[in-house]
Order: structure tokens, then C-alpha cells, then sequence
């Protein structure tokens, strides 16, 4: 099997990811779906030497030792794709996902009037947040993108492993990668101040000390655009408040209540035309939110949403409501989405 072709016809069937399992056939996820390609069984060699025919000799030192590796491969034809190479049931497994390779805008995203607000701001900290798959480096790409093209900034991003690759047109623009670029987040961040920016892109606050310097960077002038695993608001600060020992959390959220300009939560939902389409749920950092975060009162986040349209905020349920009534998704959608939502 040629790996390079499953790669290609990946890209054909507009799938967003694609999975190497040992005696099953090539799986891609199409709109959502995991999908097997008939007559692609693999069994442990040829998984074996699809996977390793991708690793530089560094790369498969590295994944030797680690078990598990990150790292970004493009295509001859130009397809780039992030890939996952790790181990299972003694077996070699891959998991790559497929990266457009066109630079994304937001206007194409359906992004709020928010939301360019909140990108077109200076300094303080915005969240991008959702479950894997959610179209998280999309938006962060899309909100870059913007900037890029609208004012003069110094922007760096640090990134595991670099996904799009952006051309500077008014911004100077450096990507910096995990493994190649960077020993970790934590110590790209601890002298990044030292590279004059303007715009950090921070691809995932993984730990506390990424969180922290983070943090930190949004105090100090700088706008910060970071990701987290979240699925809302209220569950995005309580996370990134408990990360911190009891003595430091009420600092944090001091810091937070401060320094925070928004967040934009995501999930990505089957739309009635085919392909995926993004509900948002998007909370501005308004006097009244600021307050509920500095005293603690996260719970009262999801009320405070409801009531503050007039700011631009709104809630996933609100927005779900939303793309039902323009008959983008369908009430089956709706319906498993709004039973589902996650509990702050």
C-alpha cells in the first residue's frame, strides 16, 4: 500500500481525518463519520512500513523512545497533513489529520461581528475552546489571518506541530514548532518577551506552567490567542483556575477577570447540505463577567450569556436555536446537541 495515495484520495473525499489500524481497512472521517475504503485491509507489516516510510531517522529514534509522536508531513501534490504515529497492542497506529490548504478567512467560518472585535483588540487573552476535532487551529488560523491582514504586528506562534502555514502581508509572521523550533511551550514562552511580539498564538495550554506564563504574557500588552479542551465558557475558567494550587487560585482569577477578553467555545455539527458547520457558544469579558469570575460565582456564566446578546455573547443552546431556524441543521441535530451539552 502506498501511503502517499491513501493520503491523496483522503484529500479527494474531503475527509478531515485518516486512520492506519493493523488487520482493518484505511478508515476516514467524512462529515463526521468514520468511513472504511473496501479492499484496504492492512495487517502488521504493511502498517509497519507505511507508518516508518513518513519518520525521518530522528523522528523514528524519538518515537522509539517516546511511543508516541507529533509531527506535521506535506505531500508532494502540496497536501500537509498532522499526524500522530503511536503504539497499540504492540502494534504501529497512525492518526493523521488532513490540513486545508487554503488559508482560512473568517468570513468563511460564519464567525460573529464579536469575534472580529475581540481579534482586532491589542492586548489581553482570547480563547479558542472544544473537544478534538472541533475546528479549534481552523479559527485560530482564521483569526491570525485577520490580523495579518489588517495591521502592521510582530506574530509568533508556537505550535505542535505547525498546521497552517501563513504569508505575511502587512504583519511579520514566525511559526515555531514543537521538537524542531522549541524544547517545550513553557520554555518558548519564558522568552518569547525577548522577540519584540505583538500577537503570541499559542497552539494548546497543555500545564500549569504554560497557563501561568500565559497568563503572564496577556498582562503585559500583548494580545494572546490560545486553545483549550473545553466545552464552555464556565468549564473553560473553572479549568483553567484549577490547574493552580488552592493558595494561587484566587490571584488567577483576579488575573483572569483582568486580562481576559473572551471566549469562543465550538463544536462542529452535520449541516443539512452536507459538510460541517460551527455553534459557537461566545462569552465577552464585560464588567458583569469580570465580576462573576473574580468572585467566584462560575455557575451564574451560562445566565449571564443568555441575558447579554445586546454584547455579542450567546449561548451553544441559543445557537443551535439559531441554525435550526435558518435551516442549516436539522431538528434530529439540534436535538441530540442541545441533550448532550456538557455541565459547567
Amino acid at each position: 500500500m502506498n501511503i502517499n495515495e491513501q493520503f491523496k484520495n483522503a484529500v479527494a473525499k474531503k475527509a478531515s481525518d485518516i486512520h492506519l489500524i493493523v488487520d482493518k481497512p484505511v478508515m476516514l472521517r467524512i462529515d463526521g463519520e468514520l468511513k472504511p475504503i473496501k479492499g484496504t485491509e492492512l495487517n502488521k507489516q504493511d502498517v509497519e512500513k507505511s507508518i516508518l516510510s513518513l519518520l525521518t531517522p530522528e523522528q523514528k529514534e524519538k518515537f522509539l523512545v517516546k511511543k508516541d509522536l507529533d509531527f506535521s508531513y506535506e505531500t508532494e501534490d502540496g497536501s500537509r497533513f498532522r499526524v500522530n504515529v503511536f503504539k497499540e497492542k504492540d502494534n504501529l497506529s497512525l492518526a493523521a489529520r488532513i490540513i486545508n490548504a487554503e488559508m482560512p478567512s473568517m468570513d468563511e467560518l460564519s464567525m460573529p461581528q464579536v469575534v472580529y472585535e475581540m481579534t482586532r483588540a491589542h492586548q489581553g487573552l482570547i480563547l479558542v475552546t472544544g473537544p478534538t476535532g472541533c475546528g479549534k487551529s481552523t479559527s485560530l488560523a482564521a483569526m491570525i489571518n485577520l490580523i495579518n491582514s489588517e495591521r502592521v504586528a510582530n506574530i509568533i506562534t508556537l505550535e505542535d506541530p505547525i498546521e497552517f502555514i501563513f504569508t505575511p502581508e502587512k504583519s511579520i509572521i514566525r511559526q515555531r514548532q514543537l521538537g524542531t523550533d522549541m524544547v517545550s511551550f513553557e520554555s518558548a514562552l519564558k522568552h518569547v518577551l525577548r522577540q519584540d511580539p505583538n500577537v503570541i498564538m499559542i497552539g494548546e495550554m497543555r500545564d500549569l506552567e504554560t497557563i501561568a506564563a500565559t497568563l503572564t504574557l496577556a498582562e503585559t500588552g500583548h494580545l494572546v490567542i490560545a486553545t483549550l479542551h473545553t466545552h464552555n465558557a464556565g468549564q473553560t475558567i473553572d479549568r483553567i483556575v484549577d490547574v493552580f494550587p488552592p493558595y494561587q487560585q484566587n490571584q488567577v482569577r483576579l488575573q483572569l477577570s483582568m486580562s481576559l477578553n473572551g471566549v469562543i467555545s465550538q463544536q462542529l455539527l452535520p449541516s443539512i447540505g452536507g459538510g460541517r458547520v460551527a455553534a459557537r457558544e461566545i462569552l465577552i469579558n464585560t464588567p458583569a463577567i469580570s465580576n462573576i469570575i473574580r468572585e467566584n460565582k462560575i455557575p451564574q456564566i451560562k445566565t449571564a450569556i443568555q441575558t447579554s446578546a445586546d454584547d455579542g455573547m450567546i449561548t451553544l443552546e441559543q445557537d443551535l436555536t439559531r441554525l435550526l431556524k435558518d435551516e442549516i441543521i436539522n431538528e434530529e441535530t439540534a436535538n441530540y446537541y442541545t441533550q448532550n451539552l456538557p455541565k459547567i
